[in-house]
């Protein structure tokens, strides 16, 4: 989404509580990545994998010129053609410890498998952020949450709150010149956006 559609999107819903959770959520997963010099982590649940926030991050870490905002996308289901940025496992999260940050998007209740793993990466020091639906076994997990719950929100669901976060997160930062290492993060951002999703979708 582009800063047109994100300034409209905050248009319609000003007055609301969301462009400004949304801002203060950001702010806490840019403060996290920044202050441990990256290490992010994105991961979903079994059944929802957030390609488009994965991609959306991307482009702001290379517009803001903030690259340890661009995660490495953590996936329930590796296939041996997926380039290797997209062939992250869950047993990453194992690894993920003292200055890592771990960004978990569920919109319904994740498997105990994923929470077990989320729970033990807290344990071994990473900082937790979650974009949920409202459950509590992840909100318990989390240092930072904000939670969607659509039968309540009018007009506002998870995908909405996903794009005023990323957003968010590239603001207030100046943005840097484009050599070498914009190219390569224009490439993987390009990656992102053309790889298909899982056969399932």
């Amino acid at each position: 989404m582009d800063a047109v559609r994100v300034a409209l999107l905050r248009e319609v819903l000003a007055g609301t509580a969301w462009p400004a959770a949304a801002r203060g959520f950001a702010g806490a997963l840019r403060s996290s990545v920044v202050r441990h010099g990256g290490g992010l982590l994105l991961v979903g649940t079994a059944e929802y994998e957030p390609w488009h926030l994965a991609a959306h991050l991307v482009d702001e870490a290379m517009w803001a010129g903030l690259p340890e905002l661009s995660p490495t996308l953590v996936r329930h289901r590796v296939r041996t053609a997926d380039p290797a940025h997209l062939a992250v496992g869950l047993g990453r999260l194992e690894a993920a410890g003292r200055g890592a940050t771990l960004l978990v998007v569920a919109p319904d209740r994740p498997d105990g498998g994923l929470l077990e793993r989320v729970h033990g990466a807290r344990r071994a020091g990473a900082t937790v952020l979650s974009l949920d639906g409202g459950d509590r076994e992840v909100h318990a997990l989390a240092h930072e949450s904000l939670s969607v719950d659509p039968a309540r929100e009018e007009g506002v669901d998870l995908d909405t709150v996903q794009h005023l976060v990323s957003a968010a997160a590239g603001e207030n930062s100046v943005p840097q010149p484009r050599g070498r290492g914009f190219r390569d993060r224009l490439s993987r951002l390009a990656d992102l956006l053309t790889s298909p999703p899982p056969a399932r979708w």
